[in-house]
């Protein structure tokens, strides 16, 4: 089973590389994103919960975060693999999933670091918030608290998968397809 953690900063691509590396390998796509605004829109107990913290740029709790995890992996059967976008966010986040998929006689082949400089992820949220209607990336104060938040919470957790010679960096600035070739390129000589 191939299951990549899909990693870096707010604004980095990696829901747009997910759609190309789904594509390509078959793989299921789990957005903690889009499973927190699933449950925002359904009006969810975790997803109140949820958009408390997302509104002020903050991250969800682990075990809130966890929960919904699992539940949405435990809903695929045979899967050939995931993705993981925008977790594990934290070292308990992997520790966790670590856990879980081993739980499951699986683990995460690798983690796809997009290292991109924070000029353009600024720039990138900018232009989001204008193209997709994303609120919490309109306002420069939350972007620049997300993109804190991520330095200070989320990048450490690279260290975990660099202890277990998982991490791959990649550059993620260019054309969306170089990025993806050098993507594709990572996960074939990994897997």
């Amino acid at each position: 089973m191939l299951n990549i953690v899909l990693f870096g900063p707010p604004g980095a691509g990696k829901g747009t590389q997910s759609l190309n590396l789904i594509e390509k390998y078959g793989l299921v796509h789990l957005s903690t994103g889009d499973i927190f605004r699933a449950n925002i829109k359904g009006g969810t107990e975790l997803g109140v919960l949820a958009k408390s913290y997302m509104d002020k740029g903050a991250l969800v709790p682990d075990e809130v975060t966890i929960a919904m995890l699992e539940s949405e992996v435990l809903k695929h059967e045979d899967p050939k693999g995931f993705i993981f976008d925008g977790f594990p966010r934290t070292t308990a986040q992997a520790e966790a999933l670590s856990a879980f998929l081993s739980k499951h006689n699986t683990s995460i082949t690798c983690m796809l670091a997009l290292e991109v400089p924070e000029d353009e992820l600024r720039d990138r949220l900018r232009l989001r918030a204008e193209t997709s209607g994303r609120v919490d990336d309109a306002d420069p104060k939350i972007i620049q608290n997300r993109i804190d938040t991520y330095n200070r919470e989320t990048a450490p957790v690279a260290d975990f998968y660099r202890g277990q010679d998982k991490y791959i960096g990649i550059n993620g600035v260019g054309s969306i397809e170089d990025i993806s070739e050098r993507l594709f390129e990572a996960i074939d000589q990994t897997a």
